[in-house]
């Protein structure tokens, strides 16, 4: 294990500090002991490989569209084994990607017949500037 500094965990995690300070808020990391202070505090908090395997989940399952609520439950849902539930949550997530898939390719089509039309005269308004100002 390669014990590192915030900015350590942040920069091998790909974000930045205030990232990882916010998901220590959200309850999505964990934070630390100090080590190495005296009496009156200081020392410095230190982070693991695992720490570092946590916040690129996060990154990953935010990438994939999962919220930070739901990025939460599926952590304690791999705490407690409960792969039903996971399964759940990930099929939700297909289904609203398949979903949001279908809107973009809808709307592919629709700008892609609208340029064709603009590019097929030079008489009269454009299309594509007509149909986003109605």
């Amino acid at each position: 294990m390669k014990p590192r500094t915030i900015a350590g965990l942040a920069r091998d995690g790909g974000v930045g500090v205030e990232t990882v300070r916010y998901y220590q808020r959200r309850g999505l990391l964990d934070t630390p002991e100090r080590t190495g202070g005296d009496s009156f505090g200081g020392g410095v908090r230190r982070y693991g490989d695992e720490d570092v395997r946590r916040l690129r989940f996060i990154k990953s399952a935010q990438a994939a569209g999962f919220t930070l609520e739901e990025i939460g439950e599926l952590l304690a849902l791999d705490a407690g084994q409960d792969r039903r539930r996971a399964q759940a949550l990930a099929a939700a997530r297909l289904m609203a990607l398949d979903a949001r898939i279908a809107e973009l390719q809808a709307a592919r089509s629709a700008l892609q017949r609208l340029a064709s039309a603009c590019s097929a005269s030079s008489q009269g308004p454009c299309p594509i500037i007509a149909a986003f100002q109605d």
